[in-house]
């Protein structure tokens, strides 16, 4: 009895399966041109006679292809299942096309006075697409208008790829024995004066409230992990204020594949060994 075939497969994902592409290619020929030898489909699709016997056996041995009056000729199934195939490679690569959109144009912030048609480079800066004079090996186009510095210029004739600088995520930990310590609030205003730059944040109670007494700079309370992960991606560092008892929960927070580039400094009591221990998580 015939075997049925098999759904369709998962686009180009089922590639790296069980199914090759000289197989498919292999019976695209067996359909289109019905060859009485193996050498002509070989050379048809670029591989060795051999590989092009092996297509066949495994083929063969699924019900796809049979040698009929001399010919290699694909099955009713062989068939089917080559439509299908091919229809699931068509509309999974026309969904990357569409998830690959070319950019051609963008807006920025002019670093600088802009002529029209002035060459410019884009760069980020404070996590914010900026154009500043002149072009360089990285992202590049025009000014599209003339423009004052500090507005919004559009960016045509786009080029390149826009650098992304590094980031990564501090984390401060408090121990919860150092809550009532007179001497806590100002050590972290120190920490936090020592990098001005960047996301100030802190994602649980106790953590909001040493903050809050200890530095006049606005910080983030609601969805940390996520937002020290989309800073970082733009080049954007920032420093994370908790307890240690929420250290864990708030590493569990970030979504695949994983926290940022990430230095975990743990604040201690005074003493021989000083207030910090330090390690990197990456």
């Amino acid at each position: 009895m015939p075997r049925k075939a098999p759904p369709p497969g998962n686009g180009l994902v089922s590639l790296r399966g069980g199914t090759s592409l000289a197989e498919l290619l292999f019976l695209y020929d067996c359909v289109t041109e019905t060859p009485t030898k193996l050498r002509p489909i070989a050379e048809r699709i670029g591989v060795t006679v051999q590989a092009v016997s092996h297509s066949y056996g495994r083929l063969a041995r699924r019900g796809f292809v049979r040698i009929e009056a001399g010919r290699y000729r694909a099955t009713v199934e062989g068939i089917a299942w080559l439509h299908g195939m091919l229809r699931g490679l068509a509309e999974d690569v026309f969904l990357r096309q569409e998830r690959l959109a070319i950019i051609r144009s963008c807006r920025a912030i002019a670093l600088a006075d802009l002529d029209e048609g002035e060459r410019v480079t884009l760069e980020l800066v404070d996590g914010l697409l900026s154009a500043r004079p002149g072009s360089s090996d990285g992202s590049r186009g025009r000014a599209a208008r003339r423009t004052r510095a500090g507005s919004l210029v559009e960016v045509a004739d786009l080029e390149g790829i826009l650098p992304l600088p590094k980031a990564s995520v501090r984390v401060v930990v408090v121990p919860v024995s150092r809550l009532g310590d007179r001497s806590l609030r100002s050590e972290l205003a120190r920490i936090v004066r020592a990098r001005p730059e960047g996301l100030l944040a802190a994602p649980a109670l106790e953590a909001a409230h040493l903050l809050r007494t200890a530095v006049s700079r606005p910080f983030a309370r609601f969805a940390v992990a996520e937002s020290v992960a989309d800073a970082a991606r733009v080049g954007v560092s920032s420093t994370v204020v908790l307890l240690d008892q929420d250290l864990q929960r708030f590493l569990a927070e970030f979504p695949s594949p994983g926290p940022p580039p990430m230095e975990i400094q743990t604040l201690r009591a005074p003493g021989p060994a000083g207030r910090w221990n330090r390690r990197s998580l990456r």
